[in-house]
């Protein structure tokens, strides 16, 4: 059986990206794709950051609970790129923990159980990974959460986090790996 839509194009724009992702998952409630068709999918789309973003902002976000465990064909896809896959792993642990206290803060807590669910999902996935990369940058996300410095102090500048939030930030990359 083939797939045409789940081409992935050499340069994945994001809603590219995206709109595979959907019709990825769609096929994959369906029982239609074999383990090699999703390695080969999931890889191909976390070759790019774009490709990697699209499939995360789908994949960790979706209402259906097939995204909390992931085919070993999803596993072998996403290990296939770990640098990518490992930063945007972690930065989605920090920022999926920041929301939930900002959606809490506002009395959204559908919104705050949502992200919940993506930080859950992420940690899940880096624990079934199990690549290096992770641990190093979540090492560094922690220490600069701690001290406001260092490689990741940009990131939580741009999305302007309390010290709540890193203090959060801190608890949950400090789980990592031992879940």
């Amino acid at each position: 059986m083939s797939y045409p839509s789940l081409t992935v194009p050499e340069n994945v724009s994001f809603e590219q990206a995206i709109a595979l992702t959907q019709t990825f998952l769609d096929l994959l409630e369906q029982g239609k794709l074999s383990e090699a068709l999703i390695e080969r999918t999931v890889s191909e789309l976390v070759q790019t950051q774009n490709g990697a973003r699209g499939f995360f902002v789908t994949y960790l976000t979706d209402r259906r609970s097939l995204s909390d465990r992931p085919t070993p064909g999803v596993i072998g896809g996403l290990q296939t790129s770990p640098e990518i896959v490992s930063e945007l792993l972690v930065k989605n642990v920090a920022m999926s923990t920041a929301m939930a206290i900002s959606h809490t803060r506002n009395q959204n807590p559908d919104m705050a159980a949502s992200s919940q669910q993506v930080k859950d999902r992420s940690a899940y996935l880096i624990n079934q990974l199990q690549l290096p990369e992770v641990k190093n940058k979540a090492q560094q996300l922690y220490e600069s959460a701690q001290t406001g410095t260092g490689a990741y102090q940009g990131f939580l500048e741009r999305w302007g986090y309390d010290a709540e939030q890193k203090q959060a930030i801190q608890a949950a990359l400090g789980q990592i790996g031992e879940e």
